[in-house]
């Protein structure tokens, strides 16, 4: 799986549709039609700890070249938002205004509106799912925190820079300078200007 990076709402979301009971939709989930087709595509990526938007779900369900066509897209846009109202897929906000609309199944598991029970993922596949966002919850907390010591780590050379730079300056404007207080107060800047520089390269 690669990085990736989830908010606080998508990882309350997905622990909300892996550990789902049944729900009730008010729309047709019949094997062989689009919602059902649909729902078993978002289902597989989802598995994965994906968002996919509508291309990703088209090219999922019938290749690049369908997921190419401005009409299916169209088409497939009304489907999830019938879906949405229906309560079967969520819209997840858009992380950038420019990007797709990314979906969600709200469940894996369905009463749909002829009372027919749908299940789209088994349970050792939910449980693989929730073991992977466990492990992406871990990595990117990880990941976080060593991010929060490199940030403190940049500040405090920063602070310990502009002391240095401070002493030595005020050093300089006295009438009799002292070596005593320039020679290590100009040391300890060029040092800690060397480290901050390394500690920015990475």
């Amino acid at each position: 799986m690669s990085q990736r990076q989830f908010t606080a709402n998508e990882i309350k979301s997905l622990q909300e549709a892996l550990g789902s009971d049944l729900k009730k939709a008010n729309i047709r989930l019949r094997e062989g039609e689009y919602q059902f087709t649909l729902a078993k595509a978002i289902a597989e990526l989802q598995l994965d700890l994906t968002f996919p938007d509508v291309k990703e779900t088209i090219r999922k369900m019938s290749g690049d070249k369908e997921a190419g066509d401005i009409q299916v897209i169209r088409k497939i846009q009304t489907i999830l938002k019938k879906m949405e109202k229906s309560n079967v897929v969520r819209i997840l906000p858009k992380k950038k205004p420019w990007e797709l609309q990314r979906y969600m199944l709200t469940s894996f598991r369905f009463q749909d509106a002829e009372n027919n029970i749908v299940i789209l993922a088994a349970e050792q596949q939910t449980k693989q799912s929730e073991e992977l966002l466990q492990s992406a919850i871990k990595q990117q907390g990880a990941s976080l925190n060593a991010r929060n010591l490199s940030l403190a780590k940049v500040i405090g050379l920063a602070l310990a820079l502009i002391a240095s730079y401070i002493t030595v300056l005020w050093s300089l404007i006295q009438p009799a300078i002292s070596s005593v207080v320039f020679i290590p107060a100009f040391c300890a800047a060029a040092v800690t200007a060397i480290a901050l520089g390394k500690a920015l390269e990475r």
